[in-house]
C-alpha cells in the first residue's frame, strides 16, 4: 500500500483528534533527553583554568612559591602558563640560599620545566569536570575534542544502523530500545575510571541518542495524517529538542560536578519508558509486514479515543496484497550513475556537511565565549526554537532556495564579523554568535525537507542516509575547528564563516522543488544546472500546491 492509499483509507479518523494529540506530544516530549544529553560535554569537558602544581612538600619560601610560575600574555592580560614552570629544583636551591626573586634573581632566566607534579584547577566555577579528572590538558588536551568526535561517531554509527533496525523490527521498540542503551551508557559514563572508557561508552550514547530521535521522527510521520506531518517534522520535534537543549545549561548551573550532572540528566530518560503502553507501533510498518490485523485493531482503538466510527473493514485485500510484478532495485550507485544525480549529491552532501560544522561547532563553543557559560549556552539554545518556529510557515510559503542561500551567507558573514569586534565589546560578538547560530539551525531545518523532495521515491532513503552522513562528518570535525582557537582566537570564525558563504552559494545550483510534485523515479528529477537539460518529454511540471507532505514515507 503506498502513501496516498493509507492516507485515503485513515481519512475516518479526522485530522486533529485526542489520539493525533497524544500521539504528538508522546513522541515530542521522547526527545527531550536528546537535547539535555546532545552537549553536556560543553560542561563537563570545559577546561578549567589551570597551572602547574607546587607541591606542598616542596620546601621552598611564599615569596618563592609565588614566582614559581612563568606568566604568559592570553587575550591581552598576563596570566599563569597553564603547562610550564620554572625548574622546581633551581627554585629550592634559590629558596634555601636566601634568594629574593626579582632582585637577587632575574626570574625569567630560569629554565622552565613540564607540570611533573600535576595541576591546580580553579574550582570557582566547577567542582569538577572530566578534563580537571583525568588531566586532560597541555599534551592531553587533543583529548577534550576527541572526545566530542566520539559521540559524533556514535551519531554516524546510528545513523546507519537505525534504519534497519527500525525497518526490521518495528518503530516502537527501535525507539524505546535505543532511549534505553542511551540511558544506560550514560550512567556507565559515571563510573568510569579513565578517559577512554569514558569515550568508549560516550559512543554509545551517540548511537542510541540518534537512533531513538530517529525513530521517533519516522513513527510520528507514518501515524499523523498530512496536514499535522510538515509541523511535527519540523517545529514539533525540533522545538522539544531546543526545550531539553535549554535544560542543559539551567541544570548544569546548579550541579558543577561532572558525575553529578550525568545522574541528573538521566534521570528523566528511565521514566520515559511508562510511555511503552501510550505509544502504539506503526499501522504503516505493520502493514509492510503483512501484520493486518494488529494495525486495524491500533487503528479502531484511534477511532475509539478521536469518538468517530470506524468502518467494518479498513483494509481491503486487494490493497494490502503483494503484487507479483518485477520492482527495479535500486542502490547507493544509483546516485552517481547520471551527471544531474551526481551533482546534486555532491553539491548536497557539501552543503550538508557545512551546515553541521556551523550548527555543532557553535554549539560546543559556548563554553569559550566572554561572560557566563551558562547564560551562553542557554542562548544558543533558546535561538533555535524561532528558527524551527519560523521554519515551518517559510518552508509552506516561499522556495527552498530562497530559505537555505541567505540563512547560509548571513551566518557565514556574521561569523567572518564577529572575530573582529574588539574584546571589550564582548556582548556584539555573544549577538553576532547567536544570529548565526539562528541562521545555520534555520537552514538545516529546511534542508532536511528540501533534501526529501529532490529525490524520487526509489532512492530517498538512501540519499537521506548519504547526506546524514556527510554531515555527521562534519559534526566530527567541528570540535577540531574550536581546538585551532587555541592558537589563534580567530581562527575558528575564519573558516565556519568562509565556509558558511561558500556554502550558500552552491546552494544556488540546488534545483528548486517548490510546488512540484513528488519525483517518483531517477528521471523526474529536477535538473542541476550545470548539466544538460533533459528533453521536455522528461520534465515533469505542475502548479500543483507545495508539498504538504515534506516527502516522508512515499
Amino acid at each position: 500500500m503506498n502513501t496516498a492509499d493509507y492516507d485515503d483509507v485513515t481519512k475516518f479518523l479526522g485530522e486533529w483528534g485526542p489520539f493525533e494529540k497524544r500521539i504528538a506530544l508522546l513522541l515530542c516530549i521522547s526527545v527531550i533527553p536528546n537535547g539535555l544529553s546532545a552537549f553536556t560535554i560543553v560542561f563537563i569537558a570545559d577546561p578549567p583554568s589551570h597551572h602547574c602544581l607546587i607541591p606542598p612538600n616542596a620546601n621552598i619560601s611564599a615569596e618563592w612559591r609565588n614566582y614559581s610560575i612563568p606568566l604568559e600574555e592570553d587575550n591581552g592580560e598576563m596570566r599563569y602558563s597553564k603547562c610550564t614552570r620554572y625548574k622546581l629544583d633551581v627554585i629550592k636551591r634559590l629558596s634555601d640560599n636566601g634568594s629574593v626573586p626579582g632582585i637577587d634573581v632575574n626570574v625569567t632566566e630560569i629554565e622552565h620545566e613540564s607540570c611533573k607534579d600535576g595541576w591546580h584547577y580553579d574550582r570557582s566555577i566547577y567542582i569538577s569536570t572530566i578534563v580537571s579528572e583525568w588531566d586532560l590538558v597541555c599534551g592531553d588536551a587533543w583529548k577534550v575534542p576527541m572526545t566530542s568526535s566520539m559521540f559524533f561517531f556514535g551519531l554516524m554509527a546510528g545513523s546507519i544502523i537505525c534504519g534497519h533496525l527500525s525497518d526490521r523490527f518495528g518503530r516502537k521498540i527501535t525507539l524505546f530500545a535505543t532511549m534505553g542503551v542511551q540511558t544506560l551508557f550514560i550512567f556507565f559514563q559515571i563510573f568510569s575510571t579513565s578517559w577512554f572508557m569514558f569515550s568508549a561508552f560516550y559512543f554509545f550514547v551517540g548511537m542510541g541518542g540518534i537512533s531513538n530521535y530517529m525513530a521517533a521522527f519516522v513513527l510520528g510521520t507514518e501515524i499523523l495524517p498530512p496536514c499535522i506531518r510538515i509541523i511535527f517534522c519540523t517545529a514539533g520535534v525540533s522545538s522539544f529538542f531546543a526545550i531539553g537543549y535549554m535544560l542543559l545549561p539551567l541544570t548544569a548551573f546548579f550541579i558543577r560536578d561532572w558525575k553529578m550532572l550525568l545522574i541528573a540528566i538521566n534521570v528523566p530518560g528511565v521514566f520515559y519508558f511508562v510511555f511503552w503502553r501510550l505509544i502504539p507501533e506503526s499501522p504503516r510498518w505493520l502493514l509492510s509486514q503483512g501484520r493486518v490485523e494488529e494495525a486495524e485493531a491500533i487503528l479502531r482503538g484511534a477511532a475509539k479515543m478521536n469518538r468517530v466510527a470506524a468502518p467494518e473493514v479498513i483494509f481491503q485485500p486487494l490493497q494490502v496484497e503483494h503484487k507479483g510484478e518485477k520492482v527495479n532495485r535500486h542502490n547507493i550507485c544509483d546516485l552517481v550513475k547520471s551527471n544531474n544525480i551526481r551533482w546534486i549529491t555532491i553539491i548536497l552532501s557539501f552543503v550538508w556537511l557545512v551546515n553541521a560544522i556551523g550548527y555543532f561547532a557553535l554549539c560546543l563553543n559556548t563554553s569559550n565565549l566572554s561572560g557566563n557559560p551558562f547564560l551562553n549556552c542557554f542562548f544558543s539554545a533558546a535561538v533555535e526554537v524561532p528558527a524551527y518556529i519560523l521554519a515551518w510557515p517559510l518552508f509552506r510559503a516561499f522556495p527552498r532556495r530562497l530559505c537555505v542561500v541567505p540563512m547560509l551567507v548571513l551566518s557565514g558573514v556574521v561569523l567572518l564579523f564577529t572575530q573582529l569586534i574588539p574584546t571589550n565589546l564582548s556582548s556584539v560578538s555573544i549577538a553576532l554568535e547567536m544570529m548565526g547560530k539562528f541562521g545555520v539551525t534555520m537552514a538545516f531545518t529546511i534542508l532536511l525537507p528540501y533534501t526529501t523532495e529532490l529525490y524520487p521515491t526509489v532512492l530517498r532513503n538512501t540519499a537521506m542516509g548519504i547526506c546524514s552522513m556527510a554531515s555527521q562528518l562534519g559534526a566530527i570535525a567541528a570540535p577540531y575547528f574550536l581546538y585551532l582557537g587555541t592558537d589563534s582566537k580567530s581562527m575558528p570564525y575564519i573558516l565556519m564563516g568562509s565556509l558558511g558563504v561558500f556554502g550558500g552559494l552552491f546552494s544556488i545550483l540546488i534545483p528548486e522543488t517548490y510546488g512540484l510534485p513528488l519525483p517518483e523515479t531517477i528521471d523526474h528529477m529536477q535538473t542541476f544546472q550545470w548539466c544538460k537539460k533533459r528533453q521536455t518529454s522528461k520534465n515533469v511540471t505542475s502548479d500543483s500546491t507545495p508539498v504538504e507532505n515534506v516527502s516522508m514515507l512515499s
